[in-house]
């Protein structure tokens, strides 16, 4: 534990916020908030009986990889000390997406070769013939303008996109009622993420600088898609960008919400499937403030059926990892 606390020091120190302001913040308890598991929506069961398979054997599957591969436990536990984070926490995230959306392959060269293969590929990110880069130089996203980091400007045009276009008719032009990242970046099909880390291409757009600054691989462009994918897909790569999307998630609910979520595995587990960490920080400030103006006690981070698993299973997945 006292190396993961010198991490998570050397981060700050490098990005700038001081420790002092997560100290300040209300921690977050380890363990799960529901008694029994919340329910598992019928998406990731459907996939599931589509295989002929069940989240027990899939959990087993990638307990079992991360168990038999030393390498991948290395590598998980040097990315996570880049980016100042428990390894567990990318471990519950891999946990989490190999139990209930994928299944794990069985060896990591599998995923460097498709890596390659989009890498030479001719997707890009569009909807409707226009791509995303020029979709965003519309007047209703000038208010993103300025803003200093990658996280906090998509996160800003995917609030213009809700707020302005999702399901409206703007220009004469009819917008789909769906997120950002299913309209402009998953060009195969809606949902669709990849690589060990299962990262969908929004995520890895919303944290490239912070990769780039911290592990020095090239900034990732929505003009240059199969960049994108090529840097998901690889697992090198994409441990680098788990840890980032992570470390981002407990960043926001520090700065918006006011929790430390460090202690929390099934807390990180849970943004990294739903994603929008700065959307739902907002939602929980603000739900705590009426509850503070009604004289409640404020409502701490929930964990979902997803990051259920991951601290039911941790004391299973700490001892893989070497940890008591």
């Amino acid at each position: 534990m006292r190396r993961w606390i010198v991490g998570f020091v050397s981060i700050y120190l490098f990005a700038g916020p001081s420790v002092q302001t997560v100290e300040a913040a209300t921690r977050v308890p380890p363990g799960n908030r529901h008694a029994e598991q919340p329910d598992v929506p019928y998406g990731a069961r459907k996939r599931t009986r589509d295989t002929r398979s069940s989240f027990e054997a899939k959990y087993e599957r990638i307990r079992d990889l991360l168990a038999g591969d030393a390498e991948l436990r290395a590598k998980i536990r040097s990315a996570a000390r880049a980016y100042g984070i428990d390894p567990i926490h990318i471990v519950g995230a891999l946990v989490g997406e190999h139990t209930f959306n994928v299944d794990a392959m069985d060896r990591l060269q599998t995923y460097y070769v498709k890596a390659l293969s989009y890498l030479h590929s001719d997707i890009e990110f569009s909807y409707d013939g226009e791509s995303v880069s020029d979709f965003v130089r519309r007047p209703e996203f000038d208010g993103c303008k300025g803003l200093r980091s990658d996280a906090d400007l998509w996160a800003c045009r995917e609030d213009v996109w809700n707020d302005r276009f999702r399901g409206k008719t703007v220009g004469g032009e009819r917008f789909p009622n769906d997120r950002f990242g299913a309209t402009f970046f998953q060009p195969y099909y809606a949902g669709q993420t990849f690589g060990l880390g299962q990262i969908n291409p929004l995520a890895a757009l919303s944290v490239t600088d912070i990769v780039h600054r911290i592990s020095g691989y090239p900034e990732l462009s929505p003009t240059k898609a199969p960049e994108v994918y090529e840097a998901i897909m690889d697992p090198d790569k994409s441990l680098a960008y788990m840890a980032a999307v992570i470390r981002d998630s407990i960043d926001a609910y520090r700065d918006i919400a006011g929790f430390d979520i460090t202690d929390n595995p099934g807390i990180t587990a849970t943004l990294y499937n739903v994603g929008t960490p700065r959307a739902r920080a907002r939602a929980l400030a603000s739900d705590n403030r009426r509850r503070s103006a009604a004289g409640q006690s404020p409502r701490l981070p929930e964990e979902n059926y997803y990051g259920w698993l991951v601290n039911d299973k941790l004391s299973e997945l700490r001892a893989i990892m070497g940890e008591s």
